[in-house]
């Protein structure tokens, strides 16, 4: 029996072949973009970060020098100056406005304010216990919300509160930010979040984190 051999049927082309180098092309390239996406949403959150540790930061040492800005010059905290006196006494609305009154200028909510303030920024622009700084932040976000207290339109002596939305303020968002930010470890980027988890304290307590 004869054996035809086909000429056109080469052995060293397969079509078959070709798509699955297509295919590998393509799974290369969608593992760069999601990689390039991943470092790109990292980076926007510890950008996001930072600029917000230095409110915080810079809230703190305002309040404390005297830097011209918030608080003028030679009311600083070091002057004798209460980092709380004027925002809690001017408080006009809300449930509290009297215990926020009475708490204004004490040495303990100085302290307090102050110490919030500096270990909040100093954990975002380093990158460190961020999940103790979202719930101090909260915390405190939320405290300075009800001194606010955005629902009333109207102040305790009539006058329009000239409030914007009954519920979502500045306040609110930075709290959320805070939150975001512990949840999405945005420290390990830019910052010495990494180097932080592996402390033996730290490995052994998620929450410090």
């Amino acid at each position: 029996m004869a054996v035809h051999e086909h000429p056109h049927r080469s052995p060293g082309f397969h079509l078959p072949s070709l798509r699955r180098h297509r295919n590998a092309s393509s799974s290369e390239s969608g593992v760069s973009a999601l990689s390039g996406t991943h470092t790109a949403r990292a980076y926007v959150l510890a950008s996001l970060r930072l600029l917000t540790g230095f409110v915080f930061l810079w809230a703190f040492l305002d309040k404390t020098f005297g830097l011209g800005y918030a608080t003028s010059s030679g009311r600083g905290w070091i002057d004798g100056g209460s980092p709380t006196r004027g925002f809690l006494s001017g408080v006009a609305a809300g449930p509290m406005e009297s215990t926020l009154h009475s708490w204004a200028g004490d040495a303990w909510a100085d302290w307090l304010f102050m110490l919030g303030l500096l270990g909040i920024g100093v954990a975002l622009i380093t990158g460190v216990a961020l999940r103790l700084a979202a719930l101090a932040g909260s915390v405190m976000m939320a405290l300075m919300w009800v001194a606010e207290w955005p629902p009333a339109q109207h102040l305790s002596d009539g006058s329009p509160s000239m409030s914007t939305n009954p519920f979502a303020d500045y306040h609110l968002v930075y709290a959320v930010v805070l939150i975001a930010l512990a949840a999405a470890s945005a420290g390990d980027t830019l910052g010495l979040g990494r180097a932080w988890a592996k402390l033996p304290l730290v490995s052994r307590s998620r929450w410090l984190r």
